[in-house]
């Protein structure tokens, strides 16, 4: 059976273009042929590190306890114009920001399963909290990276072609999208795009890995990303493990962070933990150390990818929050489909402490 199944995976991982190897200057996190987390750590690279073999396995042996949770989906405006800013959770890492009369998207994903197939894998028990078709207008797609709960090509290629959106991402995620016909700008870490002026986006690093065809893995570059704006800092840290937990004041350099996208999920491993996501613990610290006004919870309860409870990252995220001494209010974990109105920012709003009180593991 498994070897029937893997011949299946490998079809369908064939039928997925591995990222060829361009010509990119070594440095601090890409040794000339794969990039890797300058701060240590590289984690353990999760399920393709076992071949197609060991993925067949994951894919067709988890055990799926997550019930599937009534939606009532939302429909955004058209544009929301100057300093106001609506955020709407649509699941997973899929955010709609709306501020500045644009319309921004983070890994815009639209489909049934976190998977190359669409037959097994983890299946969505949250529909997204938006229909694509009442889905306004795209401007800005930031996309972090590769993994299949982040970076859907038929979502992307569909929404490439009705909007035309600036699609910003990390180093050879561009290569990859380009053999589906849509066009990326990529960037390596502290690259920048500009958007409108005044308006950037600049690419900032992430703890985490790559890989989403056979033989890529770690070929593509991982990132958050920081989107300048008027009134304050637009922030999505993209999939993150803690590392050196250093990744959050660096984004701060580039000013004031009004809005940030923290994922608080995917951390409790029945095995051994990968390194390569943060929890809510890790999730508050970040929080502090951006000096954000507020934040959202994302990367938790709409693909059932670790062992902990559908909703136990938004109650951990409580918790966090209670020992931290910070107001429930200024870092939600809204269900989706739900339009947060983001307050004007305010030197006030921010938390006082720019330091990690401590650092814990994730699931502890």
């Amino acid at each position: 059976m498994i070897r029937h199944l893997s011949a299946l995976l490998l079809l369908a991982g064939c039928s997925v273009p591995a990222i060829t190897p361009g010509e990119l200057p070594r440095s601090d996190h890409f040794d000339g042929r794969r990039f890797f987390n300058p701060d240590g750590q590289q984690g353990s690279g999760g399920d393709a590190k076992k071949g197609p073999v060991g993925l067949v396995e994951s894919l067709f042996s988890r055990a799926h306890s997550w019930p599937d949770v009534p939606v009532t989906p939302t429909r955004p405006p058209a544009r929301v114009e100057g300093e106001a800013m609506a955020v709407t959770w649509i699941g997973h890492s899929t955010v709609l920001v709306q501020t500045r009369g644009l319309n921004i998207l983070t890994d815009p994903v639209w489909a049934e399963r976190s998977s190359p197939v669409q037959f097994a894998g983890p299946r969505r028990v949250r529909e997204p909290g938006v229909r694509f078709a009442d889905l306004p207008r795209i401007d800005l797609v930031l996309l972090s990276h590769d993994h299949y709960d982040h970076l859907d090509t038929g979502t992307l290629k569909t929404l490439s072609d009705r909007d035309h959106p600036l699609i910003v991402t990390g180093l050879r995620n561009d290569a990859l999208l380009a053999r589906y016909g849509i066009a990326a700008q990529a960037r390596d870490w502290g690259g920048r795009v500009a958007l409108r002026p005044g308006i950037d986006v600049i690419v900032t690093r992430a703890h985490h890995w790559s890989g989403h065809g056979v033989g890529d893995h770690d070929r593509a570059l991982w990132s958050g990303f920081v989107v300048t704006l008027p009134g304050g800092n637009l922030y999505f840290a993209g999939d993150t493990g803690p590392g050196d937990m250093r990744w959050a004041l660096e984004a701060r350099r580039y000013g004031p962070v009004r809005m940030a996208l923290l994922p608080i999920g995917a951390y409790h491993f029945s095995g051994a933990e990968t390194g390569n996501h943060i929890g809510p613990d890790q999730a508050v610290t970040a929080f502090e150390q951006l000096g954000a006004a507020y934040a959202l919870g994302v990367h938790w309860g709409t693909f059932e990818l670790t062992s902990e409870g559908i909703d136990q990252p938004r109650i951990e995220l409580h918790c966090a929050l209670e020992r931290a001494h910070i107001p429930l209010g200024r870092f939600r974990a809204t269900e989706v489909g739900q339009t947060w109105m983001i307050p004007p920012f305010a030197a006030t709003d921010q938390p006082s402490r720019v330091t990690p009180r401590s650092i814990t593991r994730p699931g502890t």
